[in-house]
Formats: structure tokens, C-alpha cells, sequence
């Protein structure tokens, strides 16, 4: 791990067969957790594509037996461009690990393979030695779940790790307000004209004082209340929970879930209603 860390240039993933798909493999998780990284396969290297790699790089060749003679060909050719080699192999007494700076030992007493032929053992062993060098160098960079969320930016998981609350509340503009002295039924209007299943109360500075919401109707209702005699402020939620725009979505979510609540008010830190959240704007930005 130091020996990466030390080098400026990428990590280049070397190996043929069985080992060049595993190899594949750790290059992508090297590279979406922080260290610059690619595959080169090494029979396409002694063709031309080693002109990828640079004194400053380092190259990991994997080869389960240490012999594979694509991967020996171009050794010495890695080592006089003055890039760094590090041998992940089956064999600590191969060609290939005694070429090495650094030999990565992946030894497994026998293959999952009935035969004991086809590479099974020794490919999860690899595996999880790439795995285990991207995790520690992922520790050891600091690499933050913004920087992994930076990293994966398509499907489900950039959606989670990088959508916020403000990107899919509604603005404050669409939000229902009375205020607190309001008769009920006027309430009840303006819930139904907002389509959020609810509405929020501000006080005379503006400042977020309850919420009414189709909960709370229902449960009035159920004690036979006469909603054209009550205020607002008789039957809401005072001190409702809240949610900063800067939060994450899927933070929302997890909060509203916990809760078993439908909806939920946007604040600043300054006691500002500045949007509100429900579900279906969470289910429409695929975030749950």
C-alpha cells in the first residue's frame, strides 16, 4: 500500500485469462474508491499498449502460477521504463514473484474445483486481496462517502448519495400557510387547494409554529369535534419535525419512515420555511 501511495502516477492492473478478469475487476474498485487506476491486458501490452504505463505508475500483475509467460514478457519492460511492480500471485518462488518489488502471496492449498484445474480458490483469493488493498488505500486517503458518491454519479446509488432535500422539496411558494388563529375550516382549504396533505402554521414573525395534516383531521374528527368552531391553533401539531434543505434525500426519507409520517417541512437554521417534502416527491426522484 505505501508503495502506491508513494508513486504519483495510476495503478495499471496486469494479468491474461482467469487472472485478467479478476484483474478487471480490481481496477474498477481501485478506481471508484479513490486511486486512479485501468487494466491493461498483457498479451495486448507486448502490442503496443504498454506505452500506457509511466516511470511514475505502478503495475500490478496477477498470475496465479507466477509463469504466465504473457505477463513474464513484459516484466522486464515494465521494470526499465521505471514504473513499480507488484506481484499478486500462488507461488512465492515463481519468476514473477521474485521480479517483483512487492509480492502479494495468494496461495490456497487447492482449487474449489472438483479437478483441482479450473481456477476457483485461487481467483477469490485475488479477489479479495484487490478488495482489501482498495479498502485499506481508501482509508488511508481519506476518501469520503461524497467523494465515493462523486465517483458513482448514475443509478440508484449517486441518486441516494448526492440528491438533496432542496433539489426535491417543494418551494415554499407551493407550501400551504395560515396562521395559527385561523379558523379550521380555513385550514382545510387551503390543505385541500396544496395537495400536500397538509398545511403549515406560521406565526406573525413568519416563524414555522405547528402543522396540520391529514392525520391530524382524522383524529379530530374521531372526537366528534365541530371543525367550524375551532381554530387552527386548537388541533395542530405544534414543534413539528423538520428537515434542512441541505440534508440529504434518502435522510429524509429514513427520518419520515422512522417517523411513519407522510410529509415533512423544510427549515433553515434560521426558523425559515423555505419548502416541504412528501413521499410521492421522494418516489417521483426515485430516492425510495
Amino acid at each position: 500500500m505505501q508503495l502506491i501511495l508513494a508513486r504519483s502516477g495510476r495503478v495499471v492492473v496486469t494479468g491474461i485469462g482467469k487472472s485478467g478478469h479478476i484483474g478487471r475487476k480490481i481496477a474498477a474498485t481501485l478506481a471508484s474508491t479513490g486511486t486512479p487506476a485501468y487494466f491493461v491486458h498483457a498479451a495486448e501490452a507486448a502490442h503496443g499498449d504498454l506505452g500506457m504505463i509511466t516511470p511514475d505508475d505502478v503495475v500490478i500483475a496477477l498470475s496465479n502460477s507466477g509463469s504466465s509467460e504473457e505477463v513474464l514478457t513484459i516484466v522486464p519492460l515494465v521494470k526499465r521504463r521505471g514504473a513499480s511492480l507488484i506481484a499478486l500471485t500462488g507461488n512465492a518462488a515463481s519468476p514473477l514473484a521474485r521480479a517483483a518489488d512487492v509480492h502479494l502471496d495468494a496461495a490456497v492449498a487447492e482449487e474449489a474445483c472438483p479437478l483441482n484445474l479450473a481456477p476457483t480458490a485461487s481467483t477469490t483469493a485475488a479477489l479479495a486481496f484487490g478488495d482489501a488493498l482498495a479498502v485499506a488505500l481508501l482509508d488511508a486517503r481519506g476518501f469520503s462517502a461524497d467523494d465515493f458518491a462523486h465517483a458513482h454519479p448514475g443509478g440508484a446509488l449517486g441518486r441516494r448519495l448526492l440528491t438533496h432535500v432542496r433539489d426535491v422539496m417543494r418551494p415554499r411558494e407551493d407550501v400551504p400557510c395560515i396562521a395559527p388563529d385561523a379558523p379550521l375550516a380555513t385550514a382545510l382549504l387551503a390543505m385541500t387547494r396544496g395537495g400536500l396533505g397538509m398545511t403549515a402554521a406560521l406565526d406573525a414573525q413568519g416563524k414555522l409554529a405547528g402543522i396540520f395534516t391529514d392525520g391530524d383531521l382524522r383524529r379530530t374528527l374521531e372526537h366528534g369535534a365541530d371543525v367550524h368552531a375551532m381554530k387552527l391553533e386548537d388541533v395542530m401539531t405544534r414543534d413539528p419535525r423538520r428537515i434542512g434543505p441541505d440534508a440529504l434525500a434518502v435522510e429524509a426519507a429514513d427520518l419520515m419512515e422512522r417517523l411513519r409520517i407522510n410529509q415533512i417541512l423544510v427549515v433553515s437554521d434560521d426558523g425559515e420555511l423555505v419548502g416541504a417534502l412528501n413521499t410521492h416527491d421522494l418516489m417521483r426522484a426515485r430516492v425510495i
